[in-house]
């Protein structure tokens, strides 16, 4: 499978999973259960899948090879970032959030 147009889907029940479907296909092959948990999907875009592409958050072989064998390739969400370990490394908003919770409790 050297080039595949895919539909991407957003699901309505979890943030950041994305189910990636052959166009010509659709969802028709995706499990029922696994519809069940990933909600009403969102149609978010298609594309064309080769090889040489890069992906942000997913191995391109691998979500080739998927689509190739069971018509359908699953995008976990990522694993939640804690950024009590690397608190500069946070965005400026949570930073501010984090030092306006220290500064309430203490006037207390």
């Amino acid at each position: 499978m050297s080039r595949v147009l895919c539909s991407i889907y957003k699901s309505s029940k979890k943030d950041e999973m994305y189910l990636y479907v052959p166009k010509a296909v659709g969802l028709k092959q995706v499990p029922e259960v696994l519809m069940q948990m990933f909600g009403t999907p969102r149609h978010v875009t298609d594309m064309f899948l080769v090889p040489e592409r890069k992906l942000a958050r997913a191995d391109i072989e691998q979500v080739l090879e998927k689509l190739a064998s069971q018509q359908f390739y699953l995008q976990m969400p990522p694993p939640p970032e804690s950024f009590s370990a690397h608190a500069q490394d946070a965005p400026a908003w949570r930073r501010r959030s984090a030092a306006d919770n220290a500064d309430s409790e203490s006037s207390s």
